[in-house]
């Protein structure tokens, strides 16, 4: 199963529904405060029901939504990629698309409500027959399913499966069923059963947070083989077997020391009855500190405590991926989700690329997705286009974008990052200028635009000319050892990518209105 979209309402700054599409590897790019670490932290709170990273409280109510009367969040996941042969219940087989599970779309679509940011609800949206005579049948006790075959004079196969009956029903009402998408209650009935055998079919969900403690002090940091001793150790069977071990050498200790009082006693009775032999209880052990030197250490022996930041984050991040590797196997779960806040957090731009192009190929795996959120331009530029979603708010709303060709008759990573961080560097102004160039439109765009003076040697002599801001930006871009004009500032380099862009966008409208 696979997260094909998530919709978030009242969650937060989301408080109309807004939806999100996924892909095998989704990046979602845009402002700080925008919402990004909320979409990971819904998805942790709707897979790991509060025992994940993340726990729902009263405070994650949209404020607008609440001042309104609305206190109730949802969060809704939709997932396609649904196993063919997915059995729902054991003892009366059966699937989701004959229950009539799937939505409009043929996908499986949950929902979750939290009231108050409280205990959660479950439903299944699903296009179900709502023709009286066969409508909620899943909701339906068996006494009251044969009712209904009995009175329609309906034969069925079996009549104490259920799933039989039901679908004996539907069959006899086949063109009259009138299939409508609702809101199927999981608390009830046989779709209660339904939705705990789906529970077992849910991918794992793992979120890397971006404020994960990396100090000195942190467990993990001061190494992650010591946390893993801690989980090796909470193991039921291995407990049982250092238990074993621990009275076998009790009961030997407490053999010896008896023996040799015996044989004090022969000696001095009186010191031999004034002594006991004091031995710890097995429970009382405390085995990790068995394995307290081990480590990861470097070539040199160096720990990773005293290594780099950005080197602690990247032993983190893998101690991280193979921890969920092992729930993921130790929980016989056929998918995995890992979700990781900015991975780029005091990494160098070529550790950056090593771990994007990781993440790429990660999520061409089977049964495995990469969600991961960043304000860095240098990964943007890694990924592809649909690999993206860029956040933007516009009147007071957060819009979510698929990253297409956008506004530019060819494709930009340097577009996307100046719509999702206003990010005006001398790439994209000299991508800009080159494209206007190409098509040979400069003498179109230099049209109507105001002129600086510009300084340039020629034949040994200083000449000065008029030219636009973009050919001006353009010059000492080329020209560093120009040092005639002043450098141009941040503002003019935005304000001459602003113009350029206008100006492209201008002739791509007109190109299609000529295509038309």
């Amino acid at each position: 199963m696979r997260i094909k979209k998530l919709k978030l309402e009242n969650f937060r700054t989301y408080k109309e529904e807004t939806v999100f599409e996924f892909g095998n590897l989704t990046t979602f790019v845009g402002k700080n405060d925008i919402g990004k670490s909320s979409i990971l932290e819904a998805l942790d709170i709707f897979f790991n029901e509060g025992k994940g990273v993340v726990k729902i409280d009263a405070n994650d109510v949209n404020k607008s939504a609440r001042s309104e009367g609305n206190d109730e969040i949802k969060i809704t996941v939709v997932f396609d990629d649904l196993p063919q042969n997915l059995i729902i219940d054991a003892t009366n087989p059966t699937n989701l698309k004959d229950e009539y599970l799937l939505n409009y779309e043929g996908d499986l679509e949950i929902i979750k409500k939290y009231p108050n940011g409280g205990k959660e609800k479950v439903f299944i949206k699903a296009n179900q027959p709502t023709n009286p005579n066969c409508s909620d049948l899943l909701l339906k006790k068996n006494s009251d399913l044969k009712k209904i075959f009995e009175s329609n004079n309906i034969t069925c196969e079996d009549k104490t499966k259920n799933s039989v009956i039901r679908k004996s029903i539907w069959k006899h009402f086949a063109n009259e069923l009138e299939l409508k998408e609702i809101e199927i209650d999981a608390s009830r009935e046989d779709a209660h059963n339904i939705w705990d055998q789906l529970k077992n079919y849910m991918p794992l969900y793992a979120l890397f947070q971006s404020d994960r403690k990396n100090s000195d002090t942190d467990n993990e940091v001061q190494d992650p083989l010591k946390e893993a001793v801690k989980q090796i150790l909470s193991d039921a069977n291995i407990k049982k077997k250092f238990n074993e071990i621990a009275r076998e050498v009790e009961n030997k200790l407490k053999d010896v020391s008896q023996r040799t009082l015996e044989k004090l006693k022969e000696m001095n009775s009186e010191v031999a009855n004034s002594l006991n032999p004091v031995i710890p209880q097995a429970e009382t052990l405390k085995w990790a500190d068995v394995f307290k030197n081990v480590s990861i250490s470097g070539d040199e022996d160096i720990p990773i405590n005293k290594r780099g930041s950005g080197i602690k984050r990247l032993v983190l991040l893998n101690f991280f991926r193979a921890e969920a590797e092992r729930r993921q196997q130790e929980m016989n779960v056929p998918n995995i989700i890992y979700a990781i806040e900015e991975p780029e957090t005091s990494q160098h731009p070529k550790h950056q690329r090593m771990l994007i192009e990781a993440f790429k190929t990660l999520s061409n795996l089977n049964n495995t997705q990469i969600i991961l959120t960043t304000h860095s331009p240098t990964i943007v530029k890694i990924l592809d286009f649909e690999q993206l979603r860029l956040l933007k708010t516009e009147n007071g709303k957060v819009n979510v974008l698929n990253i297409e060709r956008n506004e530019l008759p060819y494709p930009s990573l340097n577009e996307v990052n100046f719509l999702a961080f206003g990010e005006a560097d001398e790439e994209y102004h000299n991508e800009l200028y080159g494209y206007i160039e190409s098509e040979d439109k400069l003498a179109e765009y230099r049209n109507g635009k105001g002129t600086l003076k510009y300084k340039r040697y020629k034949n040994g002599k200083v000449i000065e000319e008029n030219i636009i801001l973009s050919e001006y930006i353009r010059h000492q871009i080329h020209h560093p050892e120009n040092t005639l004009n002043s450098r141009f500032t941040f503002d003019q380099l935005q304000e001459s990518i602003r113009l350029m862009r206008e100006f492209i966008k201008t002739l791509n409208v007109l190109s299609l209105k000529e295509k038309k």
